[in-house]
């Protein structure tokens, strides 16, 4: 049998992750049409399972010496038990004896699958742990080759299981899922800072161990790791046209995509954010068994193109889901609650995972590796904002950016669409116009016409507008006053009628009965006058008849409701006794005078505006006042 090339270790690898023979049958019809291809695949799952199966006619010798088995020497390693295996490595426990006695894990490459690339893959990873020391990542400890040439290496022993059943056997909160995973990023920036790229980031490559009962995770397996700083190994690793390097379900798009641009950091942050999606829902966004069963092509444009649903969105579908298994029960066993405890645990883990950690998630799983996090500490830094309750960088996309995946996604769609849109925008367009053209021509005969009319009836028209709009203004403003006192809503008719009045001196009624009301609403000076500690000196209402302004011996102008009898401005300083306090024509200044000084003042905030020195024996500077043609206040509300 010939060695694999690229292409058979791709179909070998994916076939292996399978866990039935039907899976891969089914994958191997669609993936591998070329029946001799085909039958190394087999031959060499068959090594895998069996290295002594007999099948097709012959008897398949991968190497002539035998599988390691348990009790087996490598160097100076007693193999005990195997405790993984991957699709080109086997993983023992094995027991060093000299120069000391401990546990370790010794990983060497499969019987059949020494190729050359698989070889430098191999002393890539054996390389990259050993440039490596970070307490979450496995340490190098030794390294060789067996008797027939086959590299293995030596690590410490990681007694642990993988950090999504870790989570899920101790039942851990999110907060607590949140804390391990944080460790996993620094883990992984420590790795890319020493130029390590990881590639396969999932569960089974990330152990959780436990150091004096404190919970550790551990990064392992650099199987596929990449430098992006030099070589690793004098041996170059090439990734072939065609293969695939990683785990689908945990595959970055640009991995995907398998084209001439290279990978980066950044793909790290991608599986990253699968693993975070993980924890959070216990489900990864794409499902592995539906992608290897959607064939390459369509696992690839899968992972490229298609967009996962939210965490919280698939969190609401297992609510949904629980909702409805919950119902079947009762119908069936009303005594079981099993169902309950699930939903109420789905929707409090909806509340926690709605909002930021939706963001997060989301931004790390972006098409576009150009808005992912730079790096993985940036998303342990996020991580770490959100649990302190502090605002993140990730950030829902915009509307836009939204329109435009859309449209990316459904591009023939969307062109045609916009094809037949241009198509009937001409034809309406070139209607219109013709339309437009036959009617312009007719309308400006039309035009002339009115024109001449229209010039003769405003000029006729302006001299009797201008007399009735005083008349018509003054007659609505004085109706308007009428209905409000009718209302008992004094106040707000006040400004109608004084308008009334001055747009027709000569309404009588108007003035009538802004007289009368302004001596009804005088009512409230008492009231005003008592509110104030020291004598009043001067007291007037407002334009409007709303406020009050007053002015006290103790140096003190106030402004009050004319309604409620309530100071509406904190009080306004003189040096001594202000004699006259007064509101201007337009109610937005006020001015105030005592014996020496003259101040204004902004009538709505109370801020002085300007001082205005008097000369001896100067008289008050006064403002003009609409209500000057009124009969004067009188001092005590009218008898009944």
């Amino acid at each position: 049998m010939s060695k694999p090339n690229e292409k058979l270790e791709a179909l070998f690898e994916a076939a292996v992750a399978l866990e039935t023979e039907a899976q891969r049958a089914a994958y191997l019809n669609r993936a591998c049409p070329d029946p001799e291809l085909r039958r190394e695949v087999e031959s060499l799952l068959a090594a895998h399972q069996n290295p002594d199966s007999v099948f097709a006619g012959k008897t398949v010798r991968v190497e002539a010496t035998p599988t390691a088995k348990l009790g087996d020497r490598i160097g100076r390693y007693k193999l005990l038990q195997q405790i993984g295996e991957g699709g080109c490595g086997v993983v023992y426990m094995a027991e060093q004896e000299e120069p000391v006695r401990r546990r370790v894990a010794l990983k060497v490459i499969k019987l059949g699958m020494d190729t050359k690339q698989v070889i430098a893959r191999f002393e890539a990873e054996r390389q990259a742990l050993a440039i490596m020391d970070h307490p979450n990542i496995a340490k190098v400890l030794d390294a060789g080759a067996t008797e027939t040439g086959r590299p293995y290496f030596v690590m410490e022993l990681v007694r642990g299981v993988k950090i999504t059943d870790f989570c899920d056997q101790k039942n851990l909160s999110t907060r607590a899922r949140l804390d391990l995973f944080i460790q996993v990023c620094r883990a992984v920036q420590h790795a890319h800072q020493k130029g390590i790229i990881h590639r396969d980031l999932k569960p089974s490559n990330i152990l959780v161990t436990s150091d004096d009962g404190v919970p550790v995770p551990k990064v392992i397996d650099f199987g596929i790791a990449k430098a992006t700083q030099g070589r690793l190994t004098d041996h170059t690793v090439f990734t072939a046209f065609e293969q695939f390097i990683g785990t689908p379900a945990y595959m970055s798009p640009e991995q995907a995509e398998m084209s001439l641009h290279d990978v980066d950091t950044r793909t790290d942050v991608y599986s990253l954010g699968v693993l975070l999606y993980e924890l959070l829902t216990g489900r990864t966004p794409f499902d592995q068994k539906e992608l290897l069963a959607a064939g390459l092509d369509e696992m690839r444009r899968i992972i490229r193109e298609q967009e996962p649903s939210k965490p919280s969105t698939r969190l609401t579908q297992e609510l949904v889901a629980a909702d409805v298994r919950r119902l079947k029960s009762k119908s069936e066993s009303p005594g079981a609650n099993s169902e309950e405890v699930v939903r109420a645990s789905a929707r409090r883990l909806l509340q926690e995972v709605r909002g930021d950690l939706d963001w997060i998630v989301m931004k790390c799983l972006e098409k576009d590796r150009a808005r992912r996090y730079e790096t993985a500490n940036g998303l342990a830094a996020d991580l770490t904002r959100h649990l302190n309750d502090e605002p993140v960088v990730a950030r829902p996309p915009s509307r836009v950016f939204e329109f435009q995946k859309t449209v990316r996604r459904h591009k023939f769609g969307f062109a045609a669409a916009a094809a037949i849109l241009l198509v009937l925008a001409g034809g309406i367009a070139l209607t219109t116009w013709q339309a437009a053209r036959a009617r312009r021509a007719e309308r400006e005969q039309i035009r002339l016409h009115a024109e001449t009319e229209k010039a003769q009836q405003a000029e006729a028209n302006r001299a009797d507008a201008a007399q009735e709009s005083k008349g018509t203004l003054s007659a609505s403003d004085f109706l308007q006053g009428v209905r409000l006192i009718a209302e008992d809503n004094a106040t707000d008719a006040l400004p109608y009628l004084v308008r009334s009045l001055s747009a027709n001196p000569t309404n009588d009624a108007a003035l009538t009965r802004l007289a009368t009301l302004l001596t009804y609403r005088t009512w409230m000076l008492p009231t005003v006058v008592m509110s104030n500690a020291s004598q009043v000196n001067s007291v007037e209402f407002s334009a409007d008849g709303t406020r009050i302004v007053t002015g006290s011996a103790d140096g003190t102008a106030r402004v009050w409701d004319a309604k409620t009898g309530q100071p509406v401005l904190a009080p306004m300083k003189h040096p001594s006794s202000v004699s006259s306090a007064e509101f201007s024509l337009v109610g937005n200044r006020l001015v105030t005078t005592s014996a020496e000084t003259a101040y204004m003042w902004d009538a709505q905030s109370g801020q002085p505006v300007t001082e205005l020195k008097k000369n001896p024996g100067q008289a008050a500077p006064a403002l003009p006042n609409p209500g000057g043609n009124v009969p004067p206040f009188p001092t005590a509300p009218p008898a009944d």
